[in-house]
């Protein structure tokens, strides 16, 4: 069984002006995924801006989060680091929290072997009792998680259940989905490939877009799943001009500065990421009204 099928939220951490977590906000925006049919949280992610946030700020904005949400959707928790025993750490404390799952990224820096992925992975979901998702980025970690480790793991590992494939490469997801015969939970990790990767047997999504379109994105995959495929592509295509503004800066500066467009007081964002360039911020604002959110 799945952690979640649908459309999960990378859900952005609201700031003050002054740089510490808003939760008044967090609280808010939690309220308005599930309001707007979210599938599941995905909470501390790069889009949660995890990488500037002490370990005492990562593991109370997953607490909050998990108390908020009160059960009624489920709460998977960013909890990778490029150190094992780093992972090993946040992992068992967000167990401890209470989150239905955790989201594994590939270790970063280090670079390391196929071999040391398989173990960095499996040394970590040992420590815990909840399941794993791993998450393939290497356009920010260095590294790629080949097609046979991921099947490798989540056949030995009983606790790691699939993968946030945002690699870019459908061919390669389709080679991993052909060696997984159903072993794998396969989640898009990129906005303009939600379709594609459900028709390569995809769980789902962990989504930037639906920080400002739960309802579309959520619908996007239901309709999936409910055999309309040519609907659900019709607003996967729809969709690509704002996903396109949404990432022409490094994910979660457009993302944020959308929410404060639209009034949704996400905040500031904390160094080295900067507020967006004028130009950019132009070409965000007119996808967002052209889909109708301004």
């Amino acid at each position: 069984m799945a952690i979640f099928t649908g459309a999960g939220v990378a859900i952005i951490t609201p700031f003050h002006e002054d740089g510490s977590v808003n939760y008044e906000k967090f609280a808010e925006h939690i309220e308005a995924q599930i309001a707007g049919g979210t599938d599941a949280i995905v909470v501390c992610g790069t889009t949660g801006e995890a990488s500037t946030l002490t370990h005492e700020e990562h593991l109370d904005v997953i607490r909050f989060c998990v108390e908020k949400t009160a059960g009624r959707i489920p709460v998977i928790a960013g909890t990778g680091s490029n150190c094992t025993q780093t992972a090993i750490y946040l992992s068992q404390e967000a167990e401890k929290a209470g989150v239905d799952g955790v989201l594994l990224v590939t270790p970063y820096y280090n670079k390391a072997t196929q071999k040391g992925l398989y173990e960095h992975f499996k040394m970590v979901a040992e420590s815990i009792q909840v399941p794993v998702i791993l998450y393939n980025i290497p356009g920010r970690t260095g590294v790629t998680i080949q097609p046979e480790t991921v099947v490798k793991l989540c056949r030995e590992v009983p606790n790691i259940v699939g993968v946030k494939d945002a690699t870019g490469n459908i061919s390669m997801v389709a080679k991993m989905m052909s060696l997984a015969d159903g072993c794998v939970d396969l989640y898009s990790g990129n906005d303009n490939e939600i379709v594609p990767m459900l028709a390569l047997g995809g769980k789902g999504v962990i989504s930037v877009l639906s920080n400002v379109a739960p309802r579309q994105t959520h619908d996007m995959c239901e309709k999936f799943f409910e055999g309309d495929v040519a609907g659900s592509c019709k607003m996967q295509l729809d969709a690509i001009p704002l996903v396109d503004a949404l990432f022409c800066e490094v994910n979660p500066i457009p993302v944020k500065k959308a929410m404060n467009l639209m009034g949704l007081e996400a905040g500031p964002l904390r160094r080295p990421l900067t507020e967006m360039e004028e130009a950019n911020a132009a070409k965000l604002e007119k996808a967002l009204k052209d889909y109708g959110l301004l």
